[in-house]
């Protein structure tokens, strides 16, 4: 199994209870954690470099953001946001 990483670079804490955590495209891990999301820099599957879900930010690591089951995306609120023109 692949260990997730926080973004900080720091291995997810070991005393928190165990959180499923699922990456863009699917896959799921199950680690004891506190983080609301966690970054995967492994990037071990075939798929990976041409992933729609994988960030690339400048002077580090490409990866995947790694987010709790059933927790909505951070963003999800602005869909209903009504922009006046």
């Amino acid at each position: 199994m692949t260990r997730g990483r926080r973004r900080g670079g720091g291995e997810a804490a070991s005393s928190s209870p165990p959180v499923t955590f699922r990456a863009g495209c699917g896959r799921e891990w199950s680690l004891n954690s506190a983080e609301t999301d966690l970054a995967y820099t492994e990037q071990a599957f075939v798929e990976c470099p041409v992933c729609p879900h994988r960030v690339e930010p400048e002077g580090g690591p490409p990866f995947c953001t790694l987010r709790p089951v059933n927790t909505p995306h951070p963003f999800a609120a602005l869909a209903g946001l009504n922009v006046p023109e």
